[in-house]
This record gives structure tokens, sequence and C-alpha cells, in this order.
């Protein structure tokens, strides 16, 4: 059974290695690890992965970051991670939520899709600064797609 934790303020940096998972940036980790709501996500007692969401305004949150080590994905658990999440929130009286990935992360494409999201934008040249540049399947991440979900 998959479980959320919150994970409390003072023990957030303790994750930024699995965050890095999902983010190539530690600059880019450490400019928002410190907003919004960090969950672990356990199986059985055993720390699988993150998640970090930030609310934008009253009705809308962002899944920062999502990440699961790599024995532990394609299980569905990021999935059932993001029902959890899609649950809390709703709950909470939110009615969207955002995530956004590269252009270059073809599974993060299919994965959020799959998930029930639908691309509205994109920011172009959002990753150009990124030092190294970042390459994924050949293909440099320069653009930001993002999508959304409704609670």
């Amino acid at each position: 059974m998959m479980l959320l934790k919150a994970v409390p303020y003072d023990q957030r940096t303790d994750y930024i290695d699995l965050l890095l998972l999902a983010d190539d940036s530690e600059d880019a980790v450490r400019s928002y690890i410190d907003y919004g709501d960090l969950y672990v996500i356990h199986i059985e007692n055993q720390i699988v992965g993150v998640m970090l969401l930030i609310p934008l305004s009253e009705d809308t949150v962002e899944l920062k970051n999502i990440a699961l080590s790599g024995n532990q994905r394609g299980k569905g658990i990021g999935k059932e991670a993001i029902e959890a999440a899609v649950k809390l929130y709703k709950d909470n009286g939110f009615c969207t939520m955002n995530v956004g990935t590269a252009n270059s992360s073809i599974e993060n494409l299919a994965f959020y899709q799959k998930a029930g999201f639908r691309m509205y934008t994109i920011i172009k040249d959002y990753f150009a600064d990124y030092d190294p540049p970042v390459y994924e399947h050949g293909i440099r991440a320069l653009d930001l797609v993002m999508f959304e979900r409704e609670l």
C-alpha cells in the first residue's frame, strides 16, 4: 500500500538526492525546496520517492517535483501518488493541478498524459541556462511543456 507522509521543513534537505532524480539542477531544487508541501512516498514502510506540491493560487496547485527511485518506476506507484495528491488537494478546495516537464523528457510527456493531464502551454527556453545543458534521447532540454488536470 502506498502512503504519502509530509516532511517537516527542517528535514527537507535530507531528500535532495531523491528530488534530483526528477530535476537535473541542484540550484533549481534548492530554489523551490522550501515552498509548498513535500511528501515522502512510502511502500511497505520503505521510502521509494518524493513529491513536492506548491499552491499557486486559491484553486491551483503545481506538482513541482515527483521522483521515484529507479527500481520503483513502471509499477504504477507514481500514478497512485498523483491520485492521492489529487484527492488531498481537491478535498482542500483546489480545482486544478499543473505540472511541467522538459520537451526532451519523452517518458514524462507520456506519463503525465496517462495520469490525466492535458498540455496547455509551452514556455520556450526555460532550460536554456542550465549549465551543463541537459540532453535526453539526444534532444536538448530547452522548453518547458506545461500540463494541467482538473481535480
